[in-house]
């Protein structure tokens, strides 16, 4: 026995050593990787369309990275570059109006509802400590530095950016072809029936897909409209401004309206009531309406992350991996709801048999 014990021992320390080679081997290119496997997922249903007809899973892998690079990778390229060049004429102009002091003017706005309120707090708190200009300057200089931080990483790496960016396509090209063998090899180690294994990753592809499709598509789209918004209304920098409500849109509770309400104001206050008003109703109407009228068509029937947790996922995400946290995080966190639920079923394998494959709702 004792034997037996120590060959099990000597087993799993050999195995804890490889897995800690592996992982060693494998974090270097964790962001292109992971990249790949975001853009698989969101277009997997396109490639078993174009499967359907081409007949060819290599072609049809290799058509899918071209569209892709294409239709994606090149338009977001341009606007990422747009969105660093505003960022920096952002800073620079807030800096402006904070120094000469226009911009504490914009932010003391007289508007009986806020001035009845400022009068009640100030029963409580001293609001005029409140630099609220300071605030506005601050928010503006750390959302535009984690733009320009990531450019200096680019500008910096840049063979290594585009070696990751090869790399990234590599890999869409296999996880595409191979993509059915992969998770076969997955369903394999998995300690549950094949019913089971069928609603674990039946729930787990709803839960990815719902996360992709309700978070990172929508946001865009919102941001998008925001972007086209201002850019009509005349407003600097729109390319960055529809980027960071993009970036709010994202945030459970939080939204696109941060950003297009204050400029509706401040366009209201310095003379130009109608584009204000304009900004301030388009944005209710279209912008913040996108959510409600796209997402069931996009989800339906779909499982999702519930929304406290989906906000925990996104800001723990990006402390842990910058911007690409925004789609780590929530992949990470619906790999945790169903490892949950894989325990759920070893723990109660006949409730589960019983009621078979469960109902989508919320997670």
């Amino acid at each position: 026995m004792k034997r037996e014990y120590f060959l099990i021992s000597l087993f799993f320390l050999i195995a804890a050593a490889i897995l800690t080679l592996f992982y060693q081997i494998i974090v270097p290119f964790f962001a292109p990787i992971t990249w790949a496997a975001v853009f698989v997922i969101i277009f997997y249903p396109l490639y078993e369309k174009l499967l359907a007809r081409i007949k060819r899973k290599g072609l049809t892998a290799v058509t899918m990275c071209v569209l892709i690079v294409v239709l994606i990778i090149g338009p977001i390229t341009y606007l990422f570059v747009a969105v660093v060049y505003q960022a920096a004429g952002a800073v620079t102009k807030v800096n402006e109006l904070y120094n000469s002091g226009e911009l504490n003017q914009w932010l003391n706005i007289d508007i009986p509802m806020w001035q009845a309120g400022k009068e009640k707090l100030s029963q409580y708190y001293d609001i005029s400590q409140i630099k609220f200009d300071e605030i506005a300057r601050d928010a503006i200089n750390k959302v535009s530095g984690v733009v320009l931080n990531q450019t200096t990483w680019l500008v910096a790496n840049g063979t290594k950016a585009v070696f990751y960016f090869g790399l990234m396509i590599f890999a869409m090209f296999y996880f595409f072809r191979d993509g059915e063998k992969i998770i076969a090899k997955i369903r394999r180690l998995l300690p549950l029936n094949n019913s089971q294994i069928e609603t674990t990753f039946s729930e787990l592809r709803d839960v990815v897909q719902a996360t992709m499709y309700g978070g990172l598509v929508i946001a865009l789209l919102q941001g998008v409209l925001g972007g086209i918004l201002f850019a009509v209304m005349g407003i600097p920098s729109s390319v960055f401004w529809g980027a960071v409500m993009a970036f709010l849109a994202l945030i459970p509770l939080v939204g696109a309206f941060i950003v297009y309400v204050p400029a509706g104001i401040i366009m209201m206050v310095s003379g130009s009531m109608i584009k204000g008003l304009v900004i301030i109703a388009i944005g209710m109407i279209i912008i913040s309406q996108v959510d409600n009228v796209v997402r069931p068509l996009l989800i339906s029937g779909k499982t999702s992350l519930h929304p406290l947790l989906l906000f925990f996922t996104i800001l723990g995400g990006i402390s842990m991996f910058g911007l690409l946290g925004i789609v780590v995080g929530p992949m990470i966190a619906a790999a945790f709801t169903i490892l949950l639920r894989v325990f759920e079923m070893r723990l109660h394998p006949d409730e589960n048999e019983n009621n078979g494959k469960l109902a989508k709702t919320e997670i």
